[in-house]
């Protein structure tokens, strides 16, 4: 089994990252801040105006860390690696599939099961977690939203066209979102979640959510890369140059553990309240720089647990589910596997 390792984020304006021996050394102002090892790091990302040294890239790309640069909002610029890895078998293989409307359609259809039953366990988890708590109007809204997603799903496994799923796609997140709300149980009004909005986000929930979902993304991009596939082609999410289209497929499947849930998480404990936002003149609403931090680090410590992957039948940090999930389908695609198995939260 792969080794859990580290992403450094480094979110502090003007830093300067260089390589002493086989360290990573961040200085700030002419002072050294801090020192890490490279062998525990599998990538860097970098937020805002952060500089590095060319050895230091180099040294990355040897090692095979991927250097990540987003805007310090969190939107992503560009990406830094070495030599791909993976055979080009692999990759074409995957090409073909994408462009056979049965074999598309076969493994959207499967990301779609895991998303819409990952989108219903976090409904079902607050009913069972919170019920007796609930107002009834919460507890009203989930329940529907909850036996709605499981008709959609249903619907899902009929289907076999790609368009259609994508609409089945976009009605469960009509469903699931409209919910959303009654989730957060936190009584301020500027933590009230009325509708998913982005580019740019208009609400704090909004924001939170976005920012996640932009590290999520990251870390299904690095291991589709890790097993030799191109993130770039996918099969729910069309071609379009610069984005990340596989990337984004995987990343369907883990929007609602790695992001809803972390988001719902720091709300109702209170890790994060309005004071941890800005509002734009524009009217975008973004996390601050020292609330980016405490989201960063919730981040890893849930990267960190343990959990049981269906398909495997074993424990393992969910930090190493993105890997998991792009060996099942770089496995399907070489035809190891008779179908692409999804990641189900238990």
């Amino acid at each position: 089994m792969r080794r859990q390792l580290n992403t450094l984020y480094v979110t502090t304006e003007g830093a300067w990252l260089y390589k002493d021996g086989a360290n990573i050394v961040m200085e700030v102002d002419n002072e050294q801040r801090a020192r890490l090892p490279v062998h525990m790091l599998e990538s860097v990302v970098c937020f805002g105006r952060v500089a590095m040294s060319p050895p230091l890239m180099g040294y990355c790309a040897e090692q095979g860390i991927g250097i990540s640069y987003l805007t310090p909002n969190g939107r992503f610029m560009a990406r830094v690696e070495g030599p791909v890895s993976g055979n080009v078998l692999l990759r074409r293989a995957q090409y073909r599939c994408s462009d056979d409307p049965v074999r598309c359609a076969a493994i959207v259809r499967h990301i779609l099961v895991g998303k819409i039953h990952n989108q219903r366990a976090v409904l079902g988890r607050a009913l069972r977690d919170h019920g007796d708590k609930l107002a009834p109007d919460d507890e009203t809204s989930l329940s529907h939203a909850h036996r709605r997603l499981g008709r959609i799903s249903d619907r899902v496994m009929m289907e076999t066209g790609v368009d259609v799923l994508r609409g089945l796609e976009g009605e469960a997140a009509q469903s699931y979102f409209g919910a959303f709300d009654h989730l957060i149980r936190v009584d301020n009004q500027a933590l009230r979640f009325t509708g998913r909005s982005r580019r740019p986000p208009r609400d704090a929930v909004n924001a939170l959510l976005s920012f996640l979902y932009t590290l999520v993304t990251h870390d299904c991009r690095s291991a589709l890369e890790s097993v030799g596939l191109d993130p770039a082609v996918g099969f729910l999410h069309r071609d379009r140059p610069g984005r990340p289209s596989l990337a984004l497929d995987l990343l369907e499947e883990f929007r609602p553990l790695l992001a809803d849930r972390l988001a719902l998480s720091l709300i109702n404990l209170r890790q994060v309240d309005e004071h941890d936002f800005q509002v734009m003149e524009t009217g975008a609403v973004l996390l601050r720089e020292a609330s980016r931090k405490t989201v960063l680090t919730a981040y890893q410590e849930r990267k960190r647990e343990d959990l049981r992957h269906a398909f495997l039948e074993e424990k393992v940090a969910i930090g190493l589910f993105p890997f998991l999930q792009a060996q099942l389908l770089a496995r399907h695609l070489r035809g190891d596997l008779d179908a692409y198995p999804p990641f189900l939260w238990k």
